[in-house]
Protein backbone atom coordinates (compact mmCIF):
# COMPACT_ATOMS: atom_id res chain seq x y z
CA UNK A 1 0.00 0.00 0.00
CA UNK A 2 1.15 3.28 -0.85
CA UNK A 3 2.09 5.81 1.99
CA UNK A 4 -0.32 8.06 0.25
CA UNK A 5 -3.48 5.38 0.68
CA UNK A 6 -1.98 4.73 4.10
CA UNK A 7 -2.48 7.97 5.15
CA UNK A 8 -5.93 8.25 3.79
CA UNK A 9 -6.65 4.86 5.90
CA UNK A 10 -5.41 6.43 9.27
CA UNK A 11 -7.52 9.92 8.73
CA UNK A 12 -10.82 7.80 7.52
CA UNK A 13 -10.10 5.85 11.10
CA UNK A 14 -9.52 8.70 13.53
CA UNK A 15 -12.17 9.91 15.04
CA UNK A 16 -12.68 13.62 15.34
CA UNK A 17 -15.23 13.97 17.53
CA UNK A 18 -12.70 12.73 20.12
CA UNK A 19 -10.95 15.88 19.66
CA UNK A 20 -14.00 18.10 20.42
CA UNK A 21 -15.78 18.67 23.59
CA UNK A 22 -18.88 17.66 23.97
CA UNK A 23 -21.16 20.26 22.63
CA UNK A 24 -19.04 20.00 19.53
CA UNK A 25 -19.14 16.16 19.35
CA UNK A 26 -22.26 16.00 17.64
CA UNK A 27 -20.74 18.08 14.34
CA UNK A 28 -17.54 16.03 14.32
CA UNK A 29 -18.67 14.69 10.91
CA UNK A 30 -19.18 18.07 9.12
CA UNK A 31 -16.20 18.72 7.01
CA UNK A 32 -15.85 22.38 8.22
CA UNK A 33 -13.88 23.85 10.72
CA UNK A 34 -14.92 24.19 14.30
CA UNK A 35 -14.52 26.35 17.54
CA UNK A 36 -11.88 24.52 20.41
CA UNK A 37 -12.23 27.88 22.43
CA UNK A 38 -10.03 30.34 23.40
CA UNK A 39 -10.54 31.76 19.78
CA UNK A 40 -9.11 28.88 17.95
CA UNK A 41 -10.82 26.39 15.94
CA UNK A 42 -9.67 22.84 14.59
CA UNK A 43 -9.75 22.60 10.87
CA UNK A 44 -11.88 21.05 8.26
CA UNK A 45 -11.08 17.08 7.94
CA UNK A 46 -10.41 17.15 4.04
CA UNK A 47 -7.77 20.25 4.45
CA UNK A 48 -5.69 18.14 7.46
CA UNK A 49 -5.99 15.51 5.47
CA UNK A 50 -4.57 17.48 2.15
CA UNK A 51 -1.86 19.22 4.44
CA UNK A 52 -0.57 16.26 5.74
CA UNK A 53 -0.44 14.96 2.34
CA UNK A 54 1.61 17.85 0.79
CA UNK A 55 3.98 17.55 4.14
CA UNK A 56 4.41 14.00 3.38
CA UNK A 57 6.01 12.87 6.54
CA UNK A 58 8.49 10.10 6.62
CA UNK A 59 9.55 7.56 9.06
CA UNK A 60 12.43 9.11 9.81
CA UNK A 61 11.12 12.50 9.61
CA UNK A 62 11.23 15.23 12.78
CA UNK A 63 7.85 17.25 12.55
CA UNK A 64 7.88 20.82 13.81
CA UNK A 65 4.13 21.80 14.29
CA UNK A 66 2.82 25.52 15.02
CA UNK A 67 -0.63 25.07 16.51
CA UNK A 68 -1.32 22.15 18.77
CA UNK A 69 -5.04 23.03 18.90
CA UNK A 70 -6.85 19.95 20.03
CA UNK A 71 -4.18 17.40 19.13
CA UNK A 72 -6.35 16.33 15.79
CA UNK A 73 -3.68 17.63 13.29
CA UNK A 74 -0.53 16.23 16.19
CA UNK A 75 -2.03 12.77 15.93
CA UNK A 76 -2.18 12.43 11.90
CA UNK A 77 1.52 13.54 11.89
CA UNK A 78 2.26 11.14 14.58
CA UNK A 79 1.32 8.78 13.36
CA UNK A 80 3.54 9.07 9.89
CA UNK A 81 6.72 10.57 11.70
CA UNK A 82 9.51 9.35 13.68
CA UNK A 83 8.89 12.82 16.59
CA UNK A 84 6.36 15.49 16.32
CA UNK A 85 7.70 18.59 18.52
CA UNK A 86 3.95 20.75 18.65
CA UNK A 87 3.88 24.27 20.02
CA UNK A 88 0.88 26.25 21.27
CA UNK A 89 0.41 29.66 22.75
CA UNK A 90 -2.52 28.85 24.97
CA UNK A 91 -2.15 27.06 27.56
CA UNK A 92 -5.48 24.87 28.23
CA UNK A 93 -5.40 23.87 24.62
CA UNK A 94 -1.77 22.57 24.98
CA UNK A 95 -3.08 20.73 28.58
CA UNK A 96 -5.74 19.11 26.88
CA UNK A 97 -3.87 17.98 23.90
CA UNK A 98 -1.19 16.51 25.46
CA UNK A 99 -3.32 14.68 27.42
CA UNK A 100 -5.57 13.20 24.46
CA UNK A 101 -2.85 12.55 22.72
CA UNK A 102 -1.18 10.22 25.30
CA UNK A 103 -4.28 8.23 26.29
CA UNK A 104 -4.24 7.40 22.69
CA UNK A 105 -0.95 6.49 23.25
CA UNK A 106 1.57 8.57 21.08
CA UNK A 107 5.33 8.28 22.73
CA UNK A 108 6.76 10.02 19.88
CA UNK A 109 5.51 13.82 20.90
CA UNK A 110 6.72 16.24 22.89
CA UNK A 111 4.57 19.65 23.66
CA UNK A 112 5.78 22.85 24.48
CA UNK A 113 3.89 25.83 25.54
CA UNK A 114 4.92 29.23 24.08
CA UNK A 115 5.53 31.22 21.01
CA UNK A 116 5.51 29.12 17.63
CA UNK A 117 7.03 32.16 15.58
CA UNK A 118 10.36 31.17 17.35
CA UNK A 119 9.88 27.67 16.45
CA UNK A 120 11.98 25.21 18.79
CA UNK A 121 15.47 26.22 17.99
CA UNK A 122 16.85 23.15 20.65
CA UNK A 123 15.63 20.35 18.44
CA UNK A 124 16.31 21.92 15.26
CA UNK A 125 16.81 21.46 12.34
CA UNK A 126 13.20 19.89 11.50
CA UNK A 127 12.40 17.72 8.17
CA UNK A 128 8.92 19.14 8.24
CA UNK A 129 7.47 22.56 9.55
CA UNK A 130 3.31 22.34 9.35
CA UNK A 131 2.41 25.94 10.43
CA UNK A 132 -1.72 25.53 11.30
CA UNK A 133 -2.08 29.52 11.61
CA UNK A 134 -1.86 31.97 9.42
CA UNK A 135 0.95 34.61 9.17
CA UNK A 136 1.38 37.93 7.34
CA UNK A 137 4.51 36.59 6.31
CA UNK A 138 7.11 34.06 6.92
CA UNK A 139 8.80 33.84 10.25
CA UNK A 140 12.52 33.86 9.68
CA UNK A 141 13.47 31.27 12.59
CA UNK A 142 11.20 28.80 11.54
CA UNK A 143 12.82 28.94 7.60
CA UNK A 144 16.51 28.88 9.57
CA UNK A 145 15.02 26.03 11.15
CA UNK A 146 13.70 23.61 8.26
CA UNK A 147 16.54 21.44 7.32
CA UNK A 148 17.70 20.84 3.57
CA UNK A 149 15.52 19.16 1.71
CA UNK A 150 12.91 19.94 4.55
CA UNK A 151 9.64 20.93 3.86
CA UNK A 152 7.28 23.74 5.46
CA UNK A 153 3.71 24.35 5.00
CA UNK A 154 2.45 27.65 6.02
CA UNK A 155 -0.90 30.03 5.23
CA UNK A 156 0.12 33.23 4.09
CA UNK A 157 -1.71 36.62 3.54
CA UNK A 158 -4.87 38.35 5.18
CA UNK A 159 -7.27 37.94 7.92
CA UNK A 160 -9.86 36.54 5.59
CA UNK A 161 -7.21 35.17 3.00
CA UNK A 162 -4.28 33.57 2.77
CA UNK A 163 -2.08 31.09 0.17
CA UNK A 164 -0.96 27.88 1.60
CA UNK A 165 2.33 28.16 0.65
CA UNK A 166 4.58 24.99 0.47
CA UNK A 167 8.54 26.01 1.03
CA UNK A 168 10.85 23.54 0.18
CA UNK A 169 14.68 23.76 0.85
CA UNK A 170 17.50 21.65 -1.56
CA UNK A 171 19.87 20.07 -0.78
CA UNK A 172 22.27 23.01 -0.61
CA UNK A 173 19.42 25.00 1.47
CA UNK A 174 18.31 27.06 -1.48
CA UNK A 175 14.78 28.06 -0.83
CA UNK A 176 11.56 27.47 -3.26
CA UNK A 177 7.78 28.56 -2.45
CA UNK A 178 4.51 27.06 -4.64
CA UNK A 179 1.17 28.16 -3.62
CA UNK A 180 -1.03 25.03 -2.96
CA UNK A 181 -4.40 27.21 -2.99
CA UNK A 182 -6.25 29.61 -1.37
CA UNK A 183 -7.26 28.93 2.84
CA UNK A 184 -8.67 30.47 5.90
CA UNK A 185 -7.18 30.03 8.94
CA UNK A 186 -6.84 31.70 12.40
CA UNK A 187 -4.46 34.26 12.87
CA UNK A 188 -0.92 33.52 14.46
CA UNK A 189 -0.67 35.08 17.57
CA UNK A 190 2.57 37.58 17.90
CA UNK A 191 4.63 39.87 16.01
CA UNK A 192 3.84 36.91 12.37
CA UNK A 193 -0.47 37.74 12.97
CA UNK A 194 -1.74 40.82 10.42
Amino acid sequence: MKREEKIENYYKNLDRSYFLDDNNKRHAAIDAPLPIGHGQTISQPSLVLEMTKILMPEDDSRVLEIGTGSGYQTALLAEFSKHVYTVEVIEPLKVKAEERLLALGFENISFKLGDGSIGWQEEAPFDRIIVTAAAGRIPEKLLDQLGNEGRMLIPVGQRYSQELLLVEKDQHGAVSYESMGGVVFVEFVGEYGF
